[in-house]
């Protein structure tokens, strides 16, 4: 059965996230929404209705018939069981939007339609970017008993210091963890294949340290956090969700915050995740073009793809920074950074495209990972329609 993955009602809530990638490629918990749906269904069989400039990369559903998905909600065992038994015009609905539907896709239509039935149980459904880190304990989980069960963990190396219950904690192949402390008590620990934790790291769950990924030497990090495949994290991170390929690799502080791909923070980087009247943070909303109230007393930032900061960089609590952003003069940058800015401060010019791509590229080389051309068609068109 093809999953198809839509982001229609969503996409736009989740700038700048998803400038690059369909809502369904986002990750919280340790997998992405897509690679989630997947495993729970059974099928790498996807396709995706997202944004037109997208689906040069991820590919158009096939003409047949299908289940589609709105992604980006975790479901109890009893939607699943729902979910699995759809049959062709029928749908689930939850708050008044309809979130699974099994569909004819060579006419598609939603009047084909023919019986809706309202989900009545609570479902953990993510909204906006900051419920990637505010759900990501919950997500931490729900993946860890769909990853882990019926499966041995590597055992862990008498050097480190463990509290909590080994069912908790679970190493994948490869995975090398020395002379470190690990906190399960707190939360699940989940240590992905080939991944690394350095000598001298404190860990207190709920964590994902996702595929060849790597805590350096000394690294804090307080749950709920997500570190996806191939990043590097030193410094003290609190509640973060990196999606991938991104390196917060020095001291300094990152918390209760979202950080897209081939991202990278200068050594001494701060941001702050509080403010000092303790009132709620407020955020840049790209949907409705204004800043507007989080809702949230603790928030960082949220970081679009191929975005950087210069050593000693200090961003305020709430910042929104865009894709291809190059963050580097003094003094704290606003909240709101815009995509490819070159210096990070309003109204600085737009970084030259072709340099943008140029440092893109030399950053994808490090992981073996080629720009390609449809990458840079994405690119350019949030270069200049964005």
């Amino acid at each position: 059965m093809q999953l198809i993955f839509s982001d229609v009602q969503y996409w736009e809530d989740f700038l700048p996230l998803s400038f690059t990638r369909p809502v369904a490629e986002m990750r919280c918990g340790i997998l992405t929404f897509s690679e989630r749906w997947q495993k729970l269904l059974g099928t790498d069989e996807v396709g995706f209705i997202t944004e037109n400039y997208l689906l040069e990369k991820f590919k158009k559903p096939q003409e047949k018939e299908s289940l589609l998905i709105i992604p980006n909600f975790i479901p109890t065992e009893n939607v699943l069981q729902q979910i699995r038994n759809l049959k062709s015009g029928e749908a689930l609905v939850y708050e008044n939007e309809i979130v699974a539907a099994k569909l004819d896709m060579q006419n598609f239509s939603l009047n084909q339609i023919e019986k809706m039935t309202d989900i009545a149980d609570e479902q953990l459904f993510f909204k906006k970017p900051t419920d990637l880190f505010s759900f990501n304990d919950k997500a931490i989980n729900y993946d860890f008993e769909l990853i882990t069960k019926g499966r041995n963990s590597q055992p862990l190396s008498s050097t480190n210091g463990f509290l909590g219950d080994k069912k908790d904690l679970f190493i994948e192949e490869g995975a090398v963890v020395e002379y470190s402390t690990l906190n399960a008590k707190t939360g699940k620990i989940y240590i992905g294949k080939n991944a690394e934790i350095m000598e001298g790291c404190h860990l207190r769950g709920s964590i994902a340290l996702c595929e060849n990924s790597k805590f350096n030497l000394g690294t804090k990090v307080y749950g709920a956090t997500t570190v996806g495949p191939y990043s590097k994290i030193g410094g003290e991170v609190n509640n973060i969700v990196i999606f991938g390929y991104s390196n917060k690799g020095h001291d300094g502080f990152l918390g209760n915050s979202v950080v897209g791909e081939w991202c990278n923070f200068g050594a001494g980087t701060n941001a702050s995740n509080l403010k000092n009247n303790y009132a709620s943070v407020k955020m840049w909303n790209y949907k409705q073009k204004r800043f507007a109230d989080s809702g949230l007393q603790f928030s960082g930032l949220i970081m679009g793809d191929h975005s950087k900061t210069a050593v000693n960089t200090q961003i305020n609590t709430g910042t929104m920074i865009g894709v291809g952003a190059n963050i580097f003069k003094s003094g704290f940058p606003p909240n709101l950074v815009e995509n490819f800015s070159w210096g990070g401060m309003k109204g600085d010019e737009k970084f030259s495209f072709s340099k943008a791509c140029e440092v893109a590229e030399k950053a994808m080389e490090r992981r073996n990972i080629e720009l390609s051309e449809v990458d840079k068609n994405i690119l350019k068109h949030i270069y200049d329609e964005y």
